[in-house]
């Protein structure tokens, strides 16, 4: 197999960033693009919910595992700090029929995500030839790829609300890739929750201003709300959902 072609994900909270991603992720796997790695990279995320999976663990709480390991000594005898993390990274891969999930989770001690970043990046580096795509949702900070776990961003997708600070905040990462010279392949805008899937004048003022790449607009969508009221899997609505239907175009015609 081929190097996967990668996809990051990135908006601020509260835009809708994680349900688009988890609907991109059924999109990819309902047009045979599988097997996909797909990797929760933002603490606050709940990707899992939205594709209708279970999380029994994550890099997160491996870290936390580890560091009272070797705090308390219970690594197994013969075994470096490195097998060790990387035995335990293994069991936290969660396998479904077209992709398997990796969740970054959160650390609730001391310290930063530095050692088990490197973990994951070598994995990747390992295995990601038997993936077709990797696609990463993202904190807006980027964190992980600033950190160079993707080698390359192939699509870079900035995901904003129907609101002017949306469009702000997603203008400011644009910015932050730029100053990282990320270089992605390609880089696009979707405005989601567009009330009737229209733009506002003021939303489009917004986007010309910073020259931002604007791909597609998603509407705004009962069904999808309340799956995510209920925490319902709404990556599993029909495919006749209209967020579905406007998600399946802008993807046609961007090339995947």
């Amino acid at each position: 197999m081929a190097t996967p072609k990668t996809i990051a994900v990135a908006g601020k909270g509260g835009v809708g960033k994680t349900t688009t991603c988890g609907m991109l992720i059924d999109y990819l796997c309902k047009m045979g693009k599988g097997p996909l790695l797909v990797v929760d990279a933002d603490a606050n995320s709940n990707l899992n919910e939205v594709l209708g999976v279970e999380v029994e663990t994550t890099l997160g709480s491996i870290r936390e595992e580890m560091a009272q390991a070797e705090q308390k000594g219970t690594i197994p005898a013969g075994m470096t700090k490195a097998d060790y993390a990387d035995f335990k990274f293994s069991t936290a891969l969660i396998e479904e029929d077209d992709y398997d999930m990796l969740v970054m989770g959160r650390t609730q001690g001391k310290g930063c995500y530095c050692y088990v970043n490197g973990v994951l990046k070598a994995q990747l580096d390992k295995y990601a030839k038997n993936y077709n795509y990797i696609v990463m949702d993202n904190e807006a900070g980027l964190e992980h790829v600033a950190r160079g776990t993707l080698p390359h961003v192939d699509t870079m997708l900035l995901i904003s609300d129907c609101s002017r600070r949306g469009v702000q905040a997603v203008a400011r990462i644009a910015e932050m890739i730029d100053e990282m010279s990320l270089n992605p392949g390609q880089m696009g805008l979707i405005i989601n929750r567009a009330p009737g899937g229209v733009l506002n004048d003021g939303v489009k003022e917004e986007i010309e201003k910073h020259n931002l790449k604007l791909i597609g607009v998603l509407p705004q969508d009962e069904a999808v709300f309340n799956c995510d009221c209920a925490g319902e899997p709404s990556a599993q609505l029909p495919d006749s959902n209209p967020v579905k239907a406007a998600l399946r175009g802008i993807m046609q015609s961007i090339g995947l």
